[in-house]
């Protein structure tokens, strides 16, 4: 089906409604991998897929039900691709993250494996000047420096806080693999609705829990494995969205310093559900990041305020659909 192009645009006022957005998104997506991290030892990888799947998708269904505005598509319309094999190919990177990052939980910390996956805002700005042509404003930059920064306080390098273990192998290719499914969402929201890149990162979900299901079955099940599995789901489904959404109202260099945002939630939460205390390493951390956040918010901000969208051309202009498959 031919629908005509969005151009991926930087518009202020588009982008401020992207970090709020994106801001919520995260939150969200922490709280589904706190989730993740308590299932894991019970449910085990490939079962914990089969879920986020299951309820994933189910929930992306779910919002498709909801009113939409200017949109050409409704209901389970929305969730039909216009381009099939980018959809299904940025879904597989995902199926291949998850995994990564599964794996890496089994004998590492959610702090530590946030600490180190926080590279993955730079990686991510880096990416988007080849393949979607963005410029990196210099104040963007400075914020994503600067939160990475933060993280870095937090994670305290060459104080051993986090050692050397084959977790590490899983974790780089799920970094990269983070960055280069942020990517393809932005480019993707060029002819996609955000329910069908959700959906389909979902559903991909059901056979590659099936295909690893002999190798990492479950240990057993229990009534808090289960709720926790369904958070699971519910929770990436509905950030899965929410990050789409965002993504597709502001570019990847404005976007990318929020990723940060995540580490103080899973700090909190590490807190609440597995009695992790937080350091004074953490807490400065945190405060550097946030910190970087707002200072970049404000930033845009201004720039809503001070220009006209009419004289800020899009980065990406809309192309032929032949060039799209």
């Amino acid at each position: 089906m031919a629908e005509p192009r969005r151009a991926l645009r930087d518009v202020p006022a588009e982008t401020v409604r992207g970090i709020g957005i994106v801001a919520i998104a995260y939150l969200v997506l922490t709280i589904g991998d706190v989730a993740a991290k308590y299932a894991l030892p019970v449910a085990g990888i490939a079962f914990a897929m089969l879920t986020r799947g299951l309820f994933g998708s189910a929930t992306v269904l779910a919002l498709t039900m909801a009113p939409s505005a200017g949109e050409g598509r409704h209901g389970w319309r929305r969730v039909m691709p216009v381009r099939w094999g980018l959809v299904l190919g940025r879904a597989l990177v995902h199926c291949s993250v998850s995994f990564c990052w599964y794996r890496a939980w089994l004998s590492m910390s959610l702090a530590d494996t946030y600490a180190i996956g926080f590279t993955t805002p730079l990686i991510m700005t880096l990416l988007a000047v080849p393949m979607l042509g963005e410029r990196i404003r210099w104040r963007r930059a400075l914020s994503t420096v600067l939160g990475f920064l933060g993280v870095l306080v937090m994670l305290r390098p060459g104080a051993g806080t986090v050692q050397y273990s084959p977790a590490l192998v899983y974790l780089a290719f799920g970094i990269f693999g983070t960055a280069l499914s942020r990517i393809l969402t932005r480019l993707l929201t060029m002819t996609e609705t955000a329910e069908c890149i959700a959906f389909w990162l979902m559903a991909v979900h059901l056979p590659a829990g099936l295909l690893v299901l002999s190798a990492f079955p479950p240990a057993g099940m229990d009534v808090l494995t289960i709720v926790a599995l369904v958070t699971l789901g519910v929770a990436n489904a509905a950030a899965q969205w929410l990050i789409a959404v965002a993504y597709g109202l502001a570019p990847i260099s404005a976007l990318a310093p929020y990723e940060y945002t995540a580490l103080p939630w899973g700090g909190v939460l590490g807190y609440l559900v597995f009695g992790e205390t937080l350091a004074w390493n953490t807490i400065a951390g945190a405060g550097v990041v946030c910190a970087a956040g707002l200072y970049n918010w404000r930033r845009e901000r201004m720039r809503r305020d001070e220009a006209p969208v009419a004289e800020l051309p899009p980065i990406v202009q809309a192309r032929p659909a032949k060039l799209a498959s």
